[in-house]
């Protein structure tokens, strides 16, 4: 009886052992950002995309104008006065869909148009989904 049970854990153990080693790695998201009207709306959307992906990503979150922010930024090598950067895995430009999206700037079509990037809420969405494998 002794043996059977102790077979039995061996086959579950050597069964589970795949899914724990191959499971998806937690990817981690940098926000730096501007705490200013014009990006509140776009904040409020990049948080529900990443709400989707649960404890599939954290997210840290870092205001331009606070000393941690500062601090976050020198660590980074930003020395330019931009209102939006996010980083995917350590990386703020990623291929999505054979085409290299940089995460830099205002989504297009919102903000001021001298500080809107070439990105969408979609290729934020299809970046994260490439890095978590998610299907």
């Amino acid at each position: 009886m002794k043996k059977i049970i102790l077979s039995c854990l061996v086959i579950l153990a050597l069964f589970s052992v795949p899914f724990t080693v191959f499971a998806a790695k937690e990817v981690k998201v940098e926000v730096l950002y501007m705490n200013h009207g014009p990006l509140l709306d776009s904040i409020e959307q990049i948080k529900k995309v990443f709400s989707q992906y649960g404890n599939k990503i954290t997210v840290s979150w870092y205001d331009f104008e606070t000393k941690e922010g500062e601090q976050f930024m020198a660590k980074k090598g930003v020395t330019q006065h931009v209102p939006l950067v996010i980083w995917l895995d350590g990386k703020s430009a990623l291929s999505v869909n054979g085409k290299e999206i940089k995460f830099v700037g205002f989504p297009t079509g919102s903000g001021p148009a001298a500080f809107q990037g070439k990105w969408t809420m979609e290729d934020l969405r299809s970046a994260i989904d490439q890095i978590t494998n998610k299907k």
